[in-house]
């Protein structure tokens, strides 16, 4: 990927940390500063000035990982980076940061989308029966749930393809497994879909999009951890490392 096609020297840079921390007040946060670039050393180095806080400059520690958002004239560009080195040039303090996954066009408040062919089960709510989203129950031993497909996911939702056609604006019960820090994890969610549509030339097969609600941020950190292992594996398979 020719990075140059899509960032150049000068691009404003938002930076947030990808884990979460808390405040003073208990509150979980991610800690977001303002950059720019500095200078496209490959397609999978870049150089960063090192950002400013209060007139002082953060010091990002090397091997930390960030969420990266260009601001160009052609959009909102996102990647995953990490701190390899930090230095002076010229009276400017520096960030050398490597590229974890490719620039994707991004737009705001939605998250980094993974495509994906994973395993997974569905259930329509039955909202006069779950007493609100607080009293929703799964059942291990539920035989009714539909099996599905899903093709891509994101902190945020999933798109899948099952043999059911749900009703736009249900919410319905998410069920499915992701290899998540060396072991399988189990996510139980609730969904709500956003749009349910045929799919040409496959007879009684739907696409289906939610949007996650309700959702543990334990959860959703887990899910965009996963992301992003998944994309950088995928990106060391492409550069044969």
């Amino acid at each position: 990927m020719n990075i140059s096609k899509y960032i150049q020297v000068g691009n404003k840079i938002e930076i947030e940390s990808i884990k979460k921390t808390t405040d003073e007040l208990g509150e979980i946060t991610r800690k977001t500063y303002r950059s720019e670039l500095y200078d496209i050393e490959s397609d999978d180095v870049i150089k960063i000035a090192m950002p400013m806080e209060q007139t002082k400059i953060v010091l990002l520690p090397v091997d930390a990982e960030y969420s990266l958002c260009f601001y160009t004239p052609g959009g909102l560009y996102q990647c995953l980076a990490r701190v390899i080195e930090r230095y002076k040039s010229n009276n400017l303090f520096v960030l050398s940061m490597e590229l974890q996954t490719d620039l994707q066009k991004y737009q705001r408040r939605e998250y980094y989308r993974l495509n994906t062919v994973l395993d997974m089960k569905s259930k329509v709510i039955d909202e006069n029966s779950s007493g609100g989203l607080e009293q929703v129950q799964f059942i291990d031993t539920d035989l009714t749930f539909d099996n599905g497909t899903m093709v891509d996911i994101s902190g945020g939702g999933a798109r899948f393809i099952s043999k059911v056609r749900y009703q736009e604006g249900v919410l319905i019960r998410f069920v499915f497994s992701l290899f998540v820090n060396g072991q399988v994890t189990e996510y139980k969610l609730v969904g709500k879909v956003l749009k349910s549509t045929p799919i040409e030339n496959r007879e009684d097969s739907y696409e289906n999009r939610i949007q996650f609600v309700n959702m543990v941020n334990d959860d959703r950190e887990s899910i965009i951890k996963y992301i992003f292992e998944e994309e950088r594996k995928l990106r060391h398979r492409e550069r044969g490392i």
